[in-house]
């Protein structure tokens, strides 16, 4: 619509009238210190952001090192709990090092943009979460969005890229240096829960000189070898050709993210990612709890395997009752809803039911298809269990 020149942001409340007929309006929702609800919505899935332990390292950690950490980490920003946290993070997961940021958001931007550049590839999941498309988008690089989960779409794309990079009469990768390219996936997708294909992706790039860069924010705490995460599991931990990014503030019950990978990787990203040297470092308190989550961890591995009991107990309940859930690989259990319009509904009413959801709507889904998303934590008892598949299923909509 044209623009009225008296008021510069007419084109939002356009917008918002669009956004509330379609029913896709969000709010926000304050949530009390001391909630009575039952939580199948937050990351929390070892229930460690409440942990004893957890909340006193962040409190000793503000104590010591002060409530912000003063400046970006090549600056003031880096402590002694930084480092550390970084060489224990790697060596849980397997890889030589790790650099810890202020957000998985920022780790994300920062693996996918410094690895590529402006005459790269990036090879990237169609269901892909939003910091990673982003960060395609930041690198400025070519990039071929693939059919979800598609190995074969991906060997494709790069086997294309290859073909059009060759002059005449030469042969496909030989002769010049090969063009970069990176084959960027989520580890466990974060609208459904699936797990990415990761070996067979590793086995396509590999050929093609590409990298694999691998998000591992709901893969970390519950899947693979006492939660070390999905790229551990696939036997590639520590391969020179992938990098992995993850997140403190889901199994590890913190705050900020990581990047994990080789060396001289690690190097690059502290001398060339913009979220990196432009952004204040990780609060103190935050690096402080991340660090006791993942001495938990290490401590009780049999947390992770607690996740992925609930999460397959909420699918068998759910499905079971009829609805239409979907197979979970890690902690997030999807069930379909009708519309979105329903799908909030459906949410308000668990939650005046004592059950706290997530409702993921257009445009969060890639596939337009509106969902309640639940999340399996490794501290509900099977009573908790029972009592939210009963709401859910009490409460549900008809199609």
């Amino acid at each position: 619509m044209p623009q009225d020149r008296d008021d510069a942001f007419a084109w939002i409340d356009a917008q918002r009238e669009r956004r509330d007929r379609a029913g896709l309006v969000r709010r926000l929702s304050p949530r009390p210190a001391d909630s009575p609800l039952l939580d199948l919505a937050s990351n929390d899935y070892l229930g460690l952001a409440r942990h004893p332990e957890v909340t006193a390292a962040a409190a000793a950690a503000a104590h010591r090192w002060g409530a912000g950490s003063t400046g970006s980490r090549l600056v003031t920003g880096s402590t002694e709990l930084h480092t550390t946290l970084e060489r224990e993070l790697a060596e849980f997961c397997g890889f030589e090092a790790a650099l810890v940021f202020s957000s998985g958001y920022a780790a994300n931007l920062a693996a996918v943009s410094a690895l590529s550049g402006r005459d790269a590839l990036v090879v990237s999941d169609a269901d892909n979460h939003a910091s990673l498309i982003d960060g395609c988008r930041l690198s400025r690089a070519e990039t071929a969005v693939v059919p979800h989960a598609d190995p074969d779409a991906v060997r494709k794309a790069l086997g294309a890229a290859e073909t059009a990079g060759a002059g005449p009469g030469e042969t496909p990768g030989a002769g010049a240096a090969r063009r970069r390219a990176l084959v960027v996936s989520d580890a466990v997708f974060s609208v459904d829960g699936d797990a990415a294909p990761l070996a067979a992706l590793a086995a396509v790039s590999r050929p093609y000189g590409a990298a694999l860069v691998v998000d591992e924010a709901h893969g970390l705490g519950v899947l693979g070898e006492g939660g070390r995460g999905t790229v551990h599991a696939a036997g590639l931990a520590g391969a020179p050709d992938v990098v992995v990014t993850a997140t403190l503030s889901k199994s590890l019950g913190s705050q900020g993210g990581a990047v994990l990978g080789p060396a001289r990787v690690i190097e690059h990203l502290v001398n060339s990612a913009r979220t990196f040297i432009f952004d204040t470092g990780l609060n103190p308190a935050a690096v402080g709890a991340a660090l006791a989550g993942l001495r938990l961890l290490r401590r009780e591995p049999e947390r992770a395997a607690r996740v992925r009991t609930v999460a397959m107990g909420l699918y068998g309940r759910l499905t079971a009752a009829g609805l239409a859930a979907v197979r979970p690989d890690a902690s997030v259990v999807s069930v379909r809803a009708p519309s979105p319009e329903k799908a909030v509904r459906w949410a308000a009413d668990c939650r005046a039911a004592g059950v706290m959801v997530g409702c993921f709507r257009p445009p969060s889904v890639p596939d337009g298809v509106s969902r309640l998303r639940l999340t399996a934590r490794g501290d509900l008892t099977e009573e908790q269990v029972e009592e939210a598949v009963d709401v859910i299923v009490r409460t549900a909509p008809t199609a």
